[in-house]
């Protein structure tokens, strides 16, 4: 089995929503797509953890929020020792692998949790995070997000510094969540590869957090990578105009917004479990919403459809140039046949049905992104990630 690096996991922001910022067994947690005996049966042996904060946040509240995520990271990997192992480096990945532990890595998903501080920036380095998506659905001061109008036309001087300093202390830019403008004045300004962490195909997608053609060309020049993603209105149309149509009606019908609070961590001395948890949001549970649900039946997004993305940002950016990053827990919307952490052998059976190689697999799973870990950290002149 090809073990998988997966660019992109939110279970801490679950664990922080529903559970209070407890750290559990990770063994068959309700509600979750994540555990530990579903990551080995999925083959992940590697995986990147999103420490995500709201993007709507005020800045130095997000900063806050986004030291108490890093910190649950740590916690959970220490407290399964035997199965996972903090990662900084590829050579830890390795060395993690090789020791049958999943290796964990840390990226921040939003520039926002920068608050526009370099310092922060640096601070976050030592602390082990690896990338930074540099928005996320809100554009910073900055640098324009994909999900609103346009701001700044991409980056502005001051976000080609910040992304210049990530590169210089081996911090990865991710591109994900940006708009295109976003995405090309950072590659003009990248020397060192760039990930898109969870993003899917614009050309199979038309949706604005998938990457367009002009941008997936531009990988190989670049070296970077792009992570394919699961989430369904991301892969699927059908999917997409489903829920843009229930956004219309939920607000048409004068519907409360269904956003989730964002739960405030333990104050010191209180136990998790009597912090306030996120309700999740259920579209069923409106009595007002059943008629319109009954009369528009849900379409579900396949796994052949993101074995789509897959072959099609293969054939633009070329084989050495694409990767997985599924948004487990991330999303509630995942493809039939991808439930969960478990699911990633079923994505490779397609694959290789459609005449993928073993050596071609290997580097979708693993080996491209190692590559771009390696090339940052040789890149890098100063590196902060701890020793």
């Amino acid at each position: 089995m090809n073990l998988i690096i997966d660019g992109h996991n939110d279970l801490p922001m679950r664990l922080r929503e529903w559970q209070g910022s407890a750290v559990p067994d990770l063994v068959g947690v309700p509600g979750l797509h994540t555990d530990l005996p579903r990551l080995r049966k999925g083959g992940v042996g590697g995986q990147f953890w999103s420490v995500y904060v709201p993007s709507d946040l005020p800045e130095p509240v997000a900063v806050t929020s986004t030291l108490e995520q890093i910190d649950l990271v740590h916690r959970l990997v220490a407290a399964h020792p035997e199965d996972l192992a903090m990662a900084y480096t590829s050579a830890d990945v390795e060395r993690a692998m090789a020791s049958g532990r999943i290796a964990s890595l840390i990226g921040v998903e939003g520039g926002h949790c920068l608050a526009s501080s370099l310092g922060v920036l640096r601070c976050l380095a030592r602390l082990g995070v690896r990338y930074v998506t540099l928005t996320h659905n809100h554009h910073t001061g900055w640098a324009d997000s994909a999900t609103q109008d346009a701001a700044h036309g991409g980056l502005t001087a001051e976000g080609l510094v910040i992304v210049r300093e990530m590169q210089r202390l081996g911090v990865l830019a991710d591109l994900s969540h940006v708009s295109a403008a976003t995405m090309h004045a950072a590659l003009d300004e990248a020397a060192a590869p760039v990930i898109f962490s969870h993003s899917g195909a614009r050309a199979v997608t038309d949706h604005p957090r998938n990457v367009p053609d002009d941008v997936l060309s531009r990988l190989p020049g670049n070296g970077g990578v792009i992570q394919l993603t699961f989430v369904s209105f991301f892969v699927s149309a059908q999917v997409r105009d489903w829920i843009q149509a229930a956004d219309d009606e939920w607000e048409r019908l004068g519907l409360p917004p269904y956003g989730e609070d964002w739960p405030r961590a333990p104050r010191p001395g209180e136990e998790p479990s009597r912090v306030p948890v996120a309700v999740p949001h259920d579209w069923a549970a409106e009595p007002a919403f059943a008629p319109w649900l009954a009369a528009h039946p849900k379409p579900s997004a396949t796994v052949a459809q993101v074995a789509d993305h897959v072959d099609y940002a293969r054939e633009v950016a070329g084989v050495d140039h694409v990767g997985i990053g599924g948004d487990f827990d991330g999303t509630p919307e995942v493809p039939d046949g991808l439930a969960d952490v478990s699911a990633y052998p079923r994505l490779l059976a397609e694959l290789r049905e459609r005449g993928w190689s073993s050596d071609d697999l290997e580097k979708l799973a693993n080996r491209n992104i190692l590559r771009v870990l390696r090339d940052a950290e040789e890149h890098a002149e100063e590196p902060l990630w701890p020793r």
